[in-house]
């Protein structure tokens, strides 16, 4: 099953360990559209034939959800997910996911395989998805730096991350943007105005800045709206376009703003994000042959392992305000 946001690399978990399992001749069927299939009994059954290649593929071949309601449902869920005669369950999914299925079957055979572009689980150095995230925000970066310097613009980008700060880091590190603003270290809206003039003063042509969706200045709130589907009651967002008006009022430039969302989420998985799935899928199916359930498939220095599925639950795992990438980019002469 996987529930909660899709994010590149859930059909290389869904490849992966269904090409283990069913090489040891075990049943393997898909729940469809995460929560939702389990509750109206929507399944597929898993064939080798239906799955080979679907590793190369963005959004995932079960379908997911991240609107099901859940809250007083248990007895529910236990009963259908128990017509369905299965033995466990394979779950990729963020926090949302596990927090669900421990209020809704806290007995239930599960492994957990940790899933959000956002990087910020607890219990594991990385999440699959996040590294073609940043793969998607590098390449806006490149491309709008051609445009910003033909017109002697800020091209802002705004990328997701909710209230962690991963992806604008990460893609903008790895493109040498020339700001970068996360929700860990907010940000001095004087001195930000006179780095942006000192740069425009000294001749450049044109800047790129890349804004995590809930990235603030000093002693202000992040830009968000009402969300009544999310479990925090808020969507961040509109932080991108406030920017570039802000930097047209407050510096010599000309500014304009990019916001690319879902694309973050539907790029085909690049081969570090095949490498991680291929491996953690693999895990997870061994871990179920071996019926070592109620585990996490994470990845700890520099290794996939496996842990208490415990350990990926809690609050967002969010950029240490020292941490080597934040003084990379100052020894760069990135403004973060």
């Amino acid at each position: 099953m996987t529930g909660g946001g899709d994010a590149p690399g859930l059909n290389g978990i869904i490849e992966s360990a269904s090409r283990v399992l069913l090489k040891q001749n075990i049943e393997v069927v898909g729940i469809l559209d995460g929560f939702e299939g389990i509750f109206a009994g929507r399944t597929k059954p898993i064939t080798l034939e239906s799955i080979i290649g679907i590793h190369s593929q963005a959004g995932t071949f079960l379908g997911t959800s991240n609107k099901s309601k859940v809250m007083g449902r248990s007895d529910e869920f236990q009963k259908n997910f128990a017509a369905m005669k299965l033995d466990g369950l394979i779950a990729a999914g963020g926090d949302g996911t596990f927090k669900g299925l421990r209020e809704l079957a806290p007995d239930l055979n599960i492994i957990g395989v940790p899933k959000t572009i956002d990087n910020d689980l607890q219990g594991t150095e990385i999440t699959f998805g996040y590294d073609t995230a940043c793969t998607v925000v590098s390449d806006a970066v490149d491309s709008l730096r051609a445009t910003a310097n033909a017109h002697h613009r800020v091209m802002v980008v705004e990328t997701m991350g909710r209230s962690a700060g991963w992806i604008a880091l990460g893609g903008g590190l790895s493109s040498y943007a020339d700001v970068i603003l996360i929700p860990e270290r907010p940000f001095s809206r004087e001195k930000l105005a006179q780095f942006l003039t000192n740069a425009h003063a000294a001749g450049k042509p044109g800047m790129v800045m890349v804004v995590s969706e809930a990235a603030k200045a000093i002693g202000e709130d992040a830009v968000f709206s009402e969300n009544k589907a999310s479990s925090t009651g808020i969507r961040f967002g509109g932080i991108g376009e406030r920017m570039a008006r802000w930097i047209e009022e407050n510096s010599p430039w000309e500014a304009r703003h990019v916001v690319l969302g879902h694309l973050q989420r539907a790029h085909y998985p690049t081969t570090t994000d095949r490498f991680l799935t291929a491996s953690m899928g693999a895990m997870a199916a061994s871990l179920v042959l071996k019926g070592q359930w109620n585990r996490a498939v994470v990845y700890r220095n520099g290794l996939v392992t496996d842990a208490p599925i415990n350990d990926i639950q809690g609050a967002p795992r969010e950029v240490a305000p020292d941490h080597r990438w934040v003084k990379l980019c100052e020894a760069l002469g990135i403004f973060i």
